[in-house]
């Protein structure tokens, strides 16, 4: 069975041979030449810190070996730049996570973005020749609200006034200008994620924690959602969690799929597993010896989605890739010094994704390359034909939309890979992982890198070879531009200071700024004078956020905080929503801690939350300090306490319901 990235270590070992000789040539990648194999003593990856103006600069190295004659080289690519900004002191509350860089991201060229642009012009238009001096796009902005349901709203209103009443050749242009813009990010936002997986499940260095991980993942996840940028920062981990459930789920489910109709098609089913035993992609093989004589198997292609390969011709005079494996009687694989080992010749057929909702979809065609290229049309095509050419929308138009239910529905219980929304992650992850482990022999990951790249649809996409030494441009220039005093750290001020502005502006004024920053192509921010004062309010604001997740998070998961929390860290939280900068706690957050005071046993603990209930200057804190002490079974200390901090949110006129009042001063005179 071949086991593609089983290693991590050998991650990125594509970068053998030619690639290697324009590592060297571009001067930015260390390489190391010793006279032993490597495999046993270098980690998978290396992580580099670098303070930075402003922050910390984190950067993700991939660690490749590659043989010459009796020669073992070692060398290095960095993969991702992620800057957290550390409002230049020591204290992790107020840390935040701001910028990703994925290095093989960059901008198209010219050419590139031209051909983006040219209505159903579904291939390549060459390589970027030139990546530039200037510092590589962040692929996200981790602390920036996300922006994408009011893109969307202006969006939507900007196409329905301007873009519907231009003719169609004009419409058409912008409109797969866009759709090609929004697919290339969502590529990359694919091969991160894949990226970051293996990462996790590689033994190596780690300077990021696993929440920082799992928030970036999260955000990641997020970045497409009309509404994900709602989400409380306390969800992310169990966002993960539930998307990572979901997806080995699907692919349990697709790998039974694909081997219960390949196996009983005569072929065989070789699964392709990432790191942690999970298969994300699979290689379907025919023995050659069956073809050539002649095999009267009656084939099915259902689920499977290729020509018979008993009937065609092509086969039986194939010149192509072919591998020889060994069997025992009874048809298992072993080793070729087995005793009873038999030799087969084998032709691989296709390669397949396992990660869609549904069905398996088929990704190379190594008959056809024209196969998986018109399945990857299919969308394409059709939502380009009824949104660019004719402006159909789902919501406009009732023919339209029943028609594209029953089409949908049609496929999907045929299980007709034709219209599928998950291709392009397939894609991504086969185009980042599969052809860079050297447990596929070298012709073989050739011949497969070459044939994905046949079908990619966007013109902005640029070859593996070519993104990896991008890559190590992008870093050179990222790190002269943190080096600069006119460029991250300019950058960084600006970025605090649109954050004052946030923390200082209604929900009001922000949309009408959003909706200027729309129309302005993103040139104009709101920002806030850059002075003591409000960086102050900044960093008040970013450790009130840090230890409302630590106490949201452990109400959410905590059944007795003392034994199955880390309590110390809690007190810590309390005490800080106890103090002066508590005041300004969410709704959620009262909620929270008055779960856990109903949760705890521990004296110190209910008497932290007491006070925290008592501090936040919120309705819902004094409703749930009055629920307190409403509880039949309270003891009699803590209703007193209550009553207590009751008294003195009422006198000090904290603010509480007309309804709560008038209930504490009734109970309490």
């Amino acid at each position: 069975m071949i086991r593609i990235c089983a290693n991590p270590r050998k991650l990125f070992a594509y970068l053998a041979g030619s690639v290697f000789v324009c590592i060297v040539s571009a001067g930015t990648v260390s390489a190391q030449v010793i006279g032993q194999p490597a495999e046993n003593s270098e980690p998978a990856f290396r992580t580099d810190s670098k303070m930075v103006a402003g922050g910390e600069m984190v950067t993700i190295f991939s660690r490749n070996v590659a043989k010459d004659g009796g020669l073992t080289i070692v060398s290095e690519t960095p993969l991702f730049s992620i800057f957290k900004d550390t409002l230049d002191d020591n204290d992790p509350a107020n840390d935040r996570l701001r910028y990703i860089w994925l290095l093989t991201y960059t901008e198209p060229g010219f050419w590139q973005k031209a051909a983006s642009a040219v209505p159903f012009f579904y291939t390549r238009a060459g390589n970027k020749k030139v990546s530039g001096s200037g510092p590589p796009p962040p692929l996200i902005d981790l602390n920036r609200p996300n922006p994408s349901i009011w893109n969307q709203v202006f969006w939507i209103a900007f196409k329905r006034i301007i873009v519907n009443d231009l003719s169609i050749a004009p419409r058409s242009s912008i409109l797969q200008y866009r759709q090609n813009g929004s697919d290339h990010k969502k590529a990359a936002i694919a091969s991160a994620l894949a990226l970051l997986t293996v990462y996790q499940d590689a033994e190596n260095e780690r300077i990021l924690s696993d929440q920082d991980l799992s928030d970036i993942q999260a955000k990641l996840m997020l970045d497409n959602k009309p509404f994900g940028g709602r989400m409380q920062s306390e969800n992310f981990s169990r966002l993960v969690k539930k998307e990572t459930a979901l997806t080995r789920d699907y692919r349990g489910h697709n790998w039974e799929l694909l081997r219960q109709h390949a196996e009983a098609q005569g072929l065989i089913f070789d699964p392709i597993e990432m790191p942690d035993g999970s298969a994300t992609h699979a290689i379907l093989w025919a023995d050659r010896e069956e073809i050539n004589a002649g095999s009267s198997k009656k084939f099915d292609g259902r689920f499977l989605n290729i020509r018979d390969p008993w009937t065609d011709p092509s086969l039986k005079d194939w010149d192509g890739y072919l591998e020889t494996r060994w069997y025992d009687d009874q048809d298992r694989e072993v080793e070729h010094d087995h005793p009873k080992a038999r030799a087969k010749t084998l032709i691989p057929l296709a390669v397949y994704g396992l990660d869609n909702p549904k069905i398996p979809v088929i990704l190379i065609d190594f008959r056809n390359n024209k196969n998986p290229k018109f399945r990857e049309m299919s969308r394409r095509v059709l939502n380009d034909v009824t949104g660019n050419v004719l402006s159909l929308s789902k919501f406009s138009s009732v023919p339209y939309f029943l028609g594209r239910f029953l089409l949908d529905f049609t496929t999907s219980r045929r299980g007709t890979d034709f219209n599928q929304e998950s291709r392009r992650r397939s894609y991504a992850q086969l185009k980042t992982l599969i052809a860079l482990d050297d447990s596929l022999s070298v012709p073989l990951r050739g011949e497969m890198a070459k044939r994905v790249e046949s079908s990619t649809l966007n013109p902005r996409q640029n070859d593996l070879d070519v993104e990896l030494q991008i890559a190590r441009l992008q870093y050179r220039n990222l790190m002269l531009y943190a080096d600069r005093p006119d460029g991250l750290a300019k950058r960084i001020r600006n970025d605090r200071r649109e954050e004052m502005a946030r923390l200082k502006s209604g929900t009001a004024s922000r949309t009408f700024h959003s909706l200027i920053s729309f129309l302005t192509f993103g040139n104009y921010k709101q920002r806030r004078n850059y002075n003591s004062a409000n960086i102050a309010m900044i960093d008040v604001s970013r450790r009130l956020q840090y230890h409302e997740r630590i106490v949201r998070e452990t109400a959410a998961r905590s059944v007795r905080p003392e034994i199955d929390s880390n309590v110390a860290q809690l007190r810590e939280s309390l005490d800080f929503i106890a103090s002066d900068g508590g005041s300004k706690a969410a709704a959620k957050t009262a909620k929270a801690i008055a779960s856990i005071f109903m949760a705890t046993r521990l004296p110190d603990l209910r008497e932290r939350a007491l006070a925290g209930l008592y501090r936040i200057n919120n309705p819902e804190a004094k409703s749930q300090l009055l629920a307190i002490y409403s509880t039949p079974d309270i003891d009699d200390h803590w209703r007193v306490e209550t009553a207590r901090y009751l008294r003195r949110a009422r006198t000090e006129g904290l603010k509480m319901s007309e309804h709560d009042s008038r209930i504490i001063a009734g109970l309490l005179p």
